[in-house]
């Protein structure tokens, strides 16, 4: 019997994938039950109400609230990296009214001071409060609660990687975020990141020696981007779907996004004029490094399936235009 949405969304909120479950007992209906004290991973939680457990013992069976007695741990936190290029600016000396832009490998080299500088930050916020210490910038997100409760905290770092100075905001994550979850944090991030981590760390001189002060920015207003690090060094990422993109309905011009697998949904943030929805949805996978070729064959897998040469972006990049979506079926 499908459980009511609200409890269902309840249990998946509480008990995220990746939560370690401890057996007590199982059920006395179970004809091979698994033995108690077994550990295991939940990895879903169906319409029922039912428990999927992959077990340390290498067996694969589900528990029932009500039938079987278990105990749910939090899953541990493991580390999210979100990677964007960084910049930074100089005064010319003969001007100092013109200020002069270096480019993510030029500011490499000026990697340990920027880092030492965003040390410095985060040892300044972590000594703004108990809230602060522990979160970091999550202590000011204002998103779903659901991501609140799944994202411990998140700082800034900086890495050399390639020869380029990115700047990475360090998540700690408990449970796994969806691909919308994973989207509002990133919007929020980059928020903080455009702000200048409330503008005082990119308006804040770091001398770097020989008498030279730069300015180091996380966020530029172009060609910027932030992608979490599978994407970022995957030399094959155009070549694959994306987790999600952005697109638009062609029956009224909406904004909306498609998850990988799944479906299309009307997004929230859509405006009622069809060329700034256009607009948002070209700048949203700009900034998630999604090509048009890439957001083509998310609307190709909607339509014909996702194993369809039409999901396959290799197949998109000659032709890539402005994507059609008729006859769309909204999940």
């Amino acid at each position: 019997m499908k459980m009511q949405k609200e409890w269902l969304d309840f249990l998946r909120e509480q008990y995220p994938v990746g939560s370690r479950i401890k057996l007590r007992e199982m059920g006395s209906d179970e004809p091979d039950p698994v033995e108690p004290g077994t550990m295991g991973t939940l990895y879903h939680i169906d319409d029922e109400g039912g428990f999927h457990i992959k077990w340390d013992n290498g067996r694969d069976l589900g528990l029932v609230i009500g039938q079987d007695s278990f105990t749910v741990l939090p899953p541990p936190l493991q580390t999210l990296k979100l990677y964007m290029p960084m910049t930074a600016t100089y005064y010319d000396e003969d001007d100092p009214e013109q200020d002069i832009t270096m480019d993510s490998r030029e500011a490499a080299q000026y990697a340990p001071q920027i880092i030492n500088a965003l040390q410095s930050e985060r040892r300044w916020l972590e000594n703004a409060g108990p809230e602060e210490a522990e979160r970091g910038l999550m202590a000011y997100f204002d998103g779903p609660d659901s991501i609140d409760q799944k994202v411990q905290s998140y700082f800034f770092n900086a890495e050399v990687r390639d020869g380029q100075l990115w700047g990475v905001a360090e998540c700690k994550v408990r449970g796994e975020l969806t691909p919308l979850e994973l989207q509002h944090l990133i919007d929020q991030i980059g928020g903080q990141a455009s702000d200048g981590i409330g503008e005082s760390f990119e308006q804040r001189e770091i001398r770097v020696g020989n008498g030279m002060e730069i300015y180091a920015h996380l966020w530029q207003s172009k060609g910027w981007s932030i992608m979490p690090e599978q994407d970022r060094f995957d030399p094959h990422f155009s070549e694959r779907l994306p987790d999600m993109c952005f697109t638009v309905l062609p029956e009224d011009g909406a904004l909306a996004y498609i998850t990988r697998g799944a479906g299309c949904q009307r997004s929230e943030g859509s405006s009622e004029k069809p060329e700034m929805n256009r607009h948002l949805a070209d700048l949203r996978n700009r900034e998630r490094g999604i090509s048009q070729a890439q957001e083509q064959a998310m609307v190709g897998g909607c339509l014909h399936g996702w194993d369809s040469p039409a999901a396959d972006p290799r197949t998109r990049e000659q032709t890539a235009t402005q994507p059609q979506m008729g006859g769309m079926d909204l999940g």
